[in-house]
C-alpha cells in the first residue's frame, strides 16, 4: 500500500480525533469537578479598583477572606472578560507585605511620618472639615444690587476615584452638599 505524507497526516488526525471523543464525552457527564477543590473558596463579582474603566473582575477569596484570584467577568459589558496586568494583580492589594494597615499622620513642620489609630485620625479630619467650613462658610453673596443665598464654602474640595462605586460616589456627592462644598470632581476626569 502506498500512501502520500499528506494521507498520512489526515489519517493521524483523524485517528487522533476518535480517540479523544470519548474521553471528551466521558468528562461531560461525570458531576461535579473533575478535580475536588481542597478548600472552601468563594466568588463574588466586582469592579476594578484601578482605573475609570470600570472593568468587571470576578473575585475568588480563601477560608482567611484574603484574595487568591482575580479573573475578568465575561459577561461584564466593558471588558467581556478582558483585564489589563493590573487588574490581573488585584489580589495584591490584601496580600501585599507593604500594604499600609494603619492611617499615617505627619505633623506640622515634621519631616517623619507616624503611625496613628484610625478613631484618632476619623476625629481629627472630621473636627478640621468642620472648622474650616465654620470659618469659610458663605449663606449670602451680593450680586449686583441683589443678594443671593448660596449657602457654600470654597475652602474645600472633594476629588473621587475610580475605585468608589455608583453608591458611593452617591453619598459622597450628598456628603458634600450638606456640607456646602461646591468644587466636587471625580479622578475620571482628570
Amino acid at each position: 500500500m502506498k500512501i502520500t505524507r499528506r494521507e498520512f497526516l489526515k489519517l493521524t488526525a483523524a485517528a487522533s480525533g476518535s480517540l479523544l471523543l470519548p474521553a471528551s464525552s466521558a468528562l461531560a457527564t461525570t458531576e461535579g469537578p473533575v478535580f475536588p477543590l481542597h478548600k472552601k473558596v468563594k466568588e463574588a463579582v466586582t469592579i476594578c479598583p484601578y482605573c475609570s474603566c470600570g472593568c468587571g473582575l470576578i473575585i475568588a477569596t480563601g477560608p482567611d477572606g484574603h484574595i487568591i484570584n482575580s479573573e475578568g467577568d465575561p459577561d461584564h459589558i466593558i471588558n467581556r472578560g478582558a483585564l489589563d496586568p493590573k487588574s490581573i494583580a488585584v489580589r495584591q492589594l490584601s496580600q501585599n507585605p507593604l500594604r499600609l494597615k494603619k492611617p499615617l499622620y505627619r505633623a506640622p513642620g515634621a519631616s517623619e511620618w507616624q503611625e496613628v489609630e484610625w478613631d484618632w485620625a476619623i476625629t481629627e479630619i472630621a473636627k478640621r472639615i468642620k472648622a474650616t467650613r465654620d470659618a469659610t462658610f458663605e449663606r449670602t453673596v451680593q450680586v449686583g444690587d441683589q443678594t443671593v443665598t448660596v449657602n457654600r464654602t470654597q475652602a474645600i474640595a472633594f476629588l473621587g476615584g475610580a475605585a468608589n462605586n455608583n453608591e458611593e460616589c452617591y453619598l459622597a456627592t450628598k456628603l458634600c452638599r450638606a456640607l456646602g462644598i461646591v468644587y466636587i470632581d471625580h479622578q475620571a476626569r482628570l
